[in-house]
């Protein structure tokens, strides 16, 4: 049995990072990814082609070089057109049809062709033409108000996060379009913006405005409606608890020593204990910092609390669960020798993801890769 999506050819016409990420994952499935990168463009923003970002990023896909500005190789895209099952972009609507590579010119070539977008703000309405990354979106959305400490301003999160949320959500949308192909026999134009992605992915605090009518306020590293479940610091560093309620709220007391904590006015419910919430981290933090990390994750754990250190990024992939995940794939680069990406985290039962291959180094001949893809020559 072949990968699950072998029979599949994306062109990728992608720069920055949710769409490459979106590929990423056609890729990681087995997909003949052909990345087309603009000769005279801007490439790729996240890097050199043998940066670390770049590697990740672009495994396993195909390279090629086209100037869409010019007829004779906006005439060979139009011709890999012809066979390709996936397009995916990120130009906004006036590139689109300056270059005639938007939906409807290409749906004309190709009808099964799926053709997935993703976009700032969105392929219509008042700010469709503006441009954006992930920070700008973080703002936009909310996510920022919502991060960092309580009276210390905005925070941005520490990784792309809308990006990677749009990524996610496009690839999502491809595979939804490829089953209804399945029974259409039509491809069609899958939209997905950095902002929908970003609203979507503030979940319970999109709707705690929504339906409830409130504004989120920043927690810092505590949880919005919980306590306690957060970060506290121990003798040597910090740790992560989780014990909001019931039975995980009396065995913390215990272990902590303070039985008598749990039954205190301030803290006997979980209301009580967020309204007092202040108080509460103070208390905790007094006892948490008598002891190691370890010492105090230990005894948590014996309980049945949910716990854990934080790690920095080095720690977090010795962990030894992270070390059993096998969370990294080694793979040969042209220019970097032996270098460990990322693996896709998806497990099935039967089926696995592809064997990554490096990401594409620049300078081979078309016909080459594409000879390589067997693709004949587009002359």
């Amino acid at each position: 049995m072949g990968a699950v999506l072998d029979d599949l050819l994306v062109l990728d016409l992608t720069i920055a990072r949710a769409g490459p990420t979106a590929v990423r994952y056609l890729a990681d499935w087995g997909a003949t990814v052909l990345r087309i990168e603009q000769v005279g463009g801007s490439g790729s923003i996240v890097g050199d082609h043998d940066s670390s970002d770049y590697i990740n990023l672009h495994r396993s896909k195909a390279l090629i070089g086209l100037n869409l500005r010019d007829d004779a190789d906006r005439n060979r895209f139009l011709r890999l057109v012809e066979h390709a099952d996936i397009v995916v972009e990120n130009n906004r609507a006036p590139v689109k049809a300056s270059l005639g590579i938007d939906y409807a010119t290409l749906a004309v070539i190709n009808p099964r062709l799926i053709y997935g977008s993703i976009s700032g703000y969105g392929q219509t309405g008042p700010a469709s033409d503006k441009g954006a990354v992930d920070q700008i979106i973080q703002g936009v959305a909310g996510m920022m108000s919502i991060t960092g400490q309580p009276g210390e301003g905005p925070m941005r999160a520490g990784i792309a996060v809308s990006d990677m949320a749009a990524g996610h959500q496009l690839a999502i949308g491809i595979l939804l379009a490829l089953r209804e192909r399945d029974r259409s026999g039509l491809g069609q134009w899958v939209q997905v913006s950095l902002l929908e992605a970003m609203l979507t992915f503030l979940d319970f605090q999109a709707v705690r405005w929504t339906i409830d009518g409130k504004v989120p306020p920043q927690e810092g590293n505590h949880h919005p409606t919980g306590r306690p479940m957060g970060a506290y610091r121990a003798a040597d560093g910090f740790l992560n608890i989780a014990a909001p309620a019931g039975r995980l709220w009396t065995r913390l007391c215990e272990v902590l020593g303070e039985p008598d904590l749990s039954t205190d006015d301030r803290f006997a419910s979980a209301a009580d204990r967020y309204h007092h919430r202040r108080e509460l981290d103070a208390e905790l933090e007094r006892r948490f910092a008598a002891a190691p990390r370890a010492e105090w994750i230990a005894r948590l754990d014996a309980v049945g609390v949910p716990c854990g250190p934080i790690n920095d990024v080095a720690e977090a992939f010795a962990d030894p669960q992270v070390q059993h995940l096998a969370m990294t794939r080694r793979i040969p680069h042209a220019n970097r020798g032996e270098v460990d990406v990322l693996r896709d985290p998806i497990t099935m039962s039967r089926s696995q993801p592809v064997t990554p291959s490096a990401s594409p180094v620049p300078g081979r001949p078309t016909d080459e890769v594409l000879a390589d893809l067997g693709i004949t020559p587009l002359t």
